[in-house]
Formats: structure tokens, sequence, C-alpha cells
């Protein structure tokens, strides 16, 4: 897994964020991406290539196209990292943690 500054720093990109977003519901190609978010195939790409090397995504050849979909596993383990520094009180069933 990414370190949790550069993990931050290639989730500070909204069209990614996005994309994962849309990879939670199901595997979508690249063409189907770019016309959820209004973008070009060539960004999805390049956004995907990030996401793949972070090992956030995964993807499945299906004949002619390729399906991306999220890794739940890396995912869990960013949601370990970021309970580690959440202060909001969710891990404690929404109890204020300064009382």
């Amino acid at each position: 897994m990414k370190e949790s500054a550069e993990l931050f720093k290639l989730l500070s990109v909204d069209k990614r964020i996005e994309i994962i977003e849309h990879l939670k519901n199901e595997p979508m190609s690249v063409n189907a991406l770019a016309g959820a978010l209004g973008i070009t195939q060539s960004a999805v790409s390049q956004h995907l290539r990030v996401l793949k090397g972070a090992e956030l995504v995964k993807d499945e050849r299906q004949g002619y196209w390729i399906y991306y979909s999220l890794n739940k596993e890396m995912l869990e383990l960013c949601r370990q990292r970021l309970n580690r520094i959440c202060i909001c009180g969710c891990r404690d069933g929404g109890k204020n943690p300064s009382g």
C-alpha cells in the first residue's frame, strides 16, 4: 500500500473519488465511466492508471472490453488507516471523543 501522504495525494483529485464512487455500484468500462463523469476516455484512463498503480482498482478483460472494479481489500486497508487518525467519533458509535 502507498504511504499515507501518497495515498492522500492520489485521492485529492475529485474525479478519482468519483470513479471510486461509481465503481462501488458495479464494474465499469472506461467508456461507461467517461460518459458518467463527463470527461474524455483518455482522462479516465489516466485516472484509472493512477488508481490501479495504488492497487485501489483492478481490471478484468471480458472479450473486447476491460472492466474496472474496486479492490475492496485495499480499500479496507485504507479505511483502517484513516480510522487510526480519525477524531470524529465514528469508531466509538458516534460518541464525542472529547467528552
